[in-house]
């Protein structure tokens, strides 16, 4: 449980490990604003595109196995980052980063095959909340590291957790149960890829192309094009990348929609108080250094782990399924806080600790109500296809608000986004949270005894 936590924590600490000096990356790089936003980008389109199909790899050839090549990996990557100076190799250094995200869902099906099942409950719960506290303590411990060193420092110490998280997998982590084998469907990972490169382009770069330009229309199209040919293949193959019939029964569609908006709804705060935070007084923000913003941020993640062994109890005794409920009421309730109480560092502060118990609960739910739905033999895949659409909300949210930010501060006349905006933001999130709650509801409770179940007895 330890170590498949701190490998998830380091694979999620790579998405933030560099929005403390983003504005700066265009004179460290050498590069234009826009080929230095592909330093962001790469990472987050990796890990989205090699999460379903490391989960995949992992069912077929073994858990074990797949992690220590995904931490290989990232360790791979940051050492090129420590060493880069220009865009072409950092940007396929972070390229090799993203891929550590896909440790998390296939973590979670180990715990499956090893943990003791009085344990599993809090055990899944602790490693899927590592994917948002890993971001959330990322961005005041990267800006800290900035603050006190050169930007290179960063990597060093990627390389350094990546390195010990590596060693301890290596030493200490089971082998559970060997992989079931079979061929890889290249043809589906070809599609997979292009399909989410084509709607993760449109999503990061609309707000920067406009979103009706030919550029982000063709991706949009692109992006259905290919879903629809990929879905096809998927449907006719007997042994696919990702199980559509599985993926479209209700229990596993409505908890990754769920999953879907929840993920849209933790975010939407994550990119909206940074920037009120560390905005000048003048403009309406606090005038918070990045550092002293980042800390009140932190309480979001630290609520994520604190709620663990919680919703492992909760788990146990109520099923996944009203966990999931609870947490989605607990992050409406956040937004209401947000909506109607004033703007202070105070009250951001608690606003992103109940999201972080809202969220600690939700994410735990939800590879609970997936392991209970899916065969034995297909945990790690579908665990990593609820990962990627966690991600394509958080997706989702970053160009939402990052356009209506942008159109508030285009109209303010100071360059800055207004209160108003920041409102909007928040109530776009606060529909997020409200859809989640209802999608909760329609998820089916299904069975308090899928923890007794290893080996393939699930239908």
């Amino acid at each position: 449980m330890g170590i498949l936590s701190l490998a998830g924590l380091v694979g999620a600490f790579m998405h933030s490990i560099l929005i403390p000096i983003q504005a700066e990356l265009p004179e460290l790089l050498g590069a234009s604003r826009a080929e230095t936003a592909w330093v962001i980008t790469i990472t987050i389109l990796v890990s989205c595109v090699c999460t379903p199909i490391s989960g995949r790899l992992g069912d077929m050839f073994g858990k074990r196995r797949i992690i220590l090549t995904l931490l290989s990996l990232l360790v791979a990557g940051s050492l090129l980052c420590a060493f880069s100076f220009s865009i072409v190799p950092m940007i396929l250094g972070r390229a090799l980063q993203g891929m550590g995200m896909g440790v998390i869902p296939i973590g979670i099906a180990l715990l499956r095959d090893t943990v003791p099942a009085a344990r599993l409950g809090s055990a899944i719960a602790l490693v899927s909340a590592t994917m948002g506290v890993g971001s959330a303590v990322g961005l005041p411990v990267a800006a800290f590291i900035t603050s006190v060193g050169d930007w290179h420092l960063l990597f060093i110490v990627s390389t350094a957790l990546g390195s010990v998280t590596l060693t301890l997998c290596a030493l200490f982590l089971p082998q559970s149960q060997p992989g079931k084998g079979g061929r890889v469907d290249v043809v589906g990972a070809a599609g997979l890829a292009a399909w989410l490169t084509a709607l993760l382009l449109f999503l990061s770069q609309g707000n920067v192309w406009g979103w009706t330009s030919p550029w982000a229309l063709g991706c949009a199209g692109a992006a259905a094009f290919f879903l629809g040919a990929w879905t096809w293949h998927q449907w006719r193959r007997s042994d696919p990348l990702v199980d559509v019939r599985v993926s479209l029964q209700r229990p596993v569609l409505m908890t990754n929609i769920a999953s879907a908006t929840m993920g849209f709804a933790m975010f939407v705060p994550s990119i909206a108080f940074p920037q009120i935070l560390t905005l000048p007084a003048a403009s309406g923000g606090l005038g918070l250094p990045l550092l002293a913003a980042g800390l009140i941020l932190m309480p979001s993640g630290l609520a994520m782990l604190a709620m663990s062994p919680i919703a492992g109890g909760i788990i146990d005794r109520l099923g996944p399924q009203p966990l999931l409920v609870v947490g989605s009421v607990v992050l409406t309730a956040a937004y209401l806080i947000a909506l109607l109480a004033p703007t202070t560092d105070w009250t951001v502060g608690l606003v992103m600790a109940v999201v972080g118990v809202g969220i600690g609960l939700g994410y735990a739910a939800m590879p609970t109500l997936i392991m209970q739905a899916v065969p034995v033999t297909e945990t790690a895949a579908a665990n990593g296809l609820n990962t990627l659409v966690r991600a394509l909300g958080t997706a989702t949210a970053s160009a939402i608000v990052a356009g209506v930010l942008t159109h508030s501060a285009s109209a303010s006349g100071t360059g800055d986004p207004t209160s108003g905006g920041f409102r909007y933001a928040l109530l776009l999130g606060a529909t997020g949270a409200v859809m989640s709650v209802i999608l909760a509801l329609a998820v089916p409770r299904g069975r308090k005894s899928w923890r007794t179940h290893r080996r393939g007895d699930l239908p």
